[in-house]
This record gives C-alpha cells, sequence and structure tokens, in this order.
C-alpha cells in the first residue's frame, strides 16, 4: 500500500492511499487541498475512512463525496455525528481496500466511538487522535482507563507497525516525554531525529510501534493510574 501525508489546516494530517488502483483518503478535515492532490495526480476516490466525528477530520467529507460520489466508512458508534457513512464499522469488523484489508479496532478514549483501522498486510495503522508519537490523545469524552486499554490494544500489533496518526505533534509532545524521562537514550535519540526533521519541513510521522513502546511516556507507564496522572500532567503543561 502506497501512502501519502497530506498535511492539512494547521496541524492535522490526511492521508491518500493507493492499493491495488483502490484509493482512499484518511480523515480530510479540508477538502480543497485534498482535491487539489488528487487532481495533480489524476486519482479519483473510491473511499474516505473517518476515524472519529472532530471536525478537522471530516470537514472535507462532503464536499469530496459531492465530486466524486465515493464511499464513507466510519464509527458505528458516531453515525449521528458523521453524517452520509455508507458503511460503518465496529470492533473486530474488516473492509476490503485493493490488495489489502483493514481490521477495525475500537479505542474509545478522544471520542466515545474512536476507531483505528489497521492493515496486517502491510502492517499500517491509522489511529487518528488516539495514539500520536510520543503521546496520545485528549480525553475529550471518554476515561482514562479506556484510553489506556485503547493504548494496550494497540500495542499488541506487530512491533514493525507503521504508525500514521492524526497531527504532527511529536516534537512538542516530545519535549514533555524528554521532562519525565530525561535518561531514556532511545528517546533522546528520537527526539534528535524529530528536530532535525521539522527543521527540514518534513512530517516525524511514520514511525513504527516499537519505536513509540521505547519512547513514549504514556506507553511506558505502568498502569492505569501512573497513565491517568501523566495524561493530567500533559493537560496541565
Amino acid at each position: 500500500m502506497n501512502v501519502t501525508i497530506l498535511p492539512i489546516l494547521t496541524d492535522n494530517y490526511c492521508y491518500i492511499l493507493e492499493s491495488g488502483g483502490v484509493i482512499g483518503i484518511v480523515d480530510p478535515g479540508e477538502a480543497e487541498p485534498v482535491i487539489k492532490y488528487l487532481e495533480e495526480k489524476n486519482l479519483t476516490p473510491d473511499v474516505i475512512f473517518n476515524t472519529h466525528h472532530h471536525g478537522d477530520h471530516i470537514a472535507g467529507n462532503a464536499q469530496i463525496m459531492e465530486k466524486y460520489t465515493c464511499g464513507l466508512v466510519g464509527p458505528a458508534a458516531e453515525t449521528q455525528r458523521i453524517h452520509n457513512m455508507t458503511q460503518t464499522f465496529s470492533e473486530g469488523g474488516a473492509l476490503s481496500f485493493g490488495d489489502e484489508t483493514f481490521q477495525v479496532l475500537e479505542t474509545p478514549g478522544h471520542t466515545s466511538g474512536h476507531i483505528c483501522f489497521f492493515a496486517p498486510e502491510s502492517k499500517t495503522l491509522f489511529c487518528g487522535d488516539t495514539l500520536f508519537s510520543l503521546g496520545c490523545g485528549r480525553l475529550f469524552e471518554g476515561t482514562a482507563e479506556q484510553m489506556w486499554n485503547s493504548l494496550q490494544k494497540l500495542m499488541t500489533l506487530p512491533e514493525e507497525t507503521k504508525i500514521y496518526c492524526g497531527h504532527e505533534y511529536t516534537q512538542v509532545n516530545g519535549e514533555f516525554c524528554l521532562a519525565n524521562d530525561p535518561e531514556n537514550p532511545e528517546l533522546i535519540t528520537r527526539m534528535e531525529e524529530v528536530r532535525v526533521l521539522r527543521s527540514e519541513g518534513k512530517p516525524t510521522l511514520p514511525v513504527t510501534l516499537d519505536v513509540e513502546k521505547k519512547t513514549n511516556i504514556f506507553l511506558r507507564a505502568q498502569d492505569v493510574q501512573d497513565f491517568a496522572r501523566l495524561r493530567k500532567l500533559k493537560d496541565s503543561a
């Protein structure tokens, strides 16, 4: 599967996917840059993937669907908040996409119905705002326990899984991790790489799950109580 990272809005990432001639769009928070890219590459999208209902992930849906008459798939638990979905998925659902089959993982915490899409063939994860590089999503609708359980679920995926999340938050997340885990050599190395990438205007993604397990303080928490403490600390940082 080919993945193109498309920066949109202030710090969001939308993803353009291609597998076996099928074209997909993950979380189009605005339509114009997506349509511009598709037209430049002479691509016609077949489906939009939404991980959750927040506007910066779905605001481009309607305009793109009107122009291309493509499908829209997303979380069954958010049907009242994401309009015009043509297919909805819950935990354990599977969706064919070109040469891939996406597995759907329910990951509540950031929103109550948040889902992630995992492609086991290419070991690729689109995790929206559940997991960030060196961070995790704020608990807008869920509890610390829900988010902890969601992150534990993602940690069972293959360590070489490539993570594509919803925002470019890595550098600021990493500074928080460093402040609370200053002697972590893998984290220090990762942050050196991140600073270079950002100084060159490049994305810090994808990152592998293996790297995140070694560097992301939220994945390194000892238990849900420790996770909740860190999330609260980050919220007030």
